[in-house]
């Protein structure tokens, strides 16, 4: 004996949920956007290179913080994420830096 049930309850969209997506699609679009200009607009440098990294470091960020619920978490556990993340990249420039001057030193570059 099969029972066979063709109801289907539709369940009304929930607005805020909605607006919510649409605003943090267009911070990221926004943010895209100010990437492609200065791509195309301001000349190869270090403020270039920098605004790159920052917008790079904000967009992933804001991406984690929203689609992975983590700026709804406790301020103890972002902490505990961010804090460790902010040395690795500091810790990365440092060695980029060293890097470089001792490249100079040896290659006389």
């Amino acid at each position: 004996m099969e029972q066979e049930t063709n109801s289907l309850e539709i369940i009304p969209a929930d607005k805020e949920k909605i607006k919510k997506i649409w605003m943090v699609t267009g911070i990221l679009f926004l943010a895209t956007v100010v990437e492609f200009i200065i791509a195309f607009t301001v000349d190869a440098g270090m403020f270039k290179t920098t605004i790159f990294i920052l917008l790079t470091v904000f967009k992933a960020f804001y991406i984690i913080g929203e689609f992975m619920h983590l700026s709804h978490e406790k301020k103890g556990l972002v902490w505990c994420i961010v804090g460790p993340v902010a040395f690795l990249l500091w810790l990365i420039g440092a060695f980029w830096i060293q890097g470089e001057a001792v490249y100079a030193a040896i290659f006389g570059g």
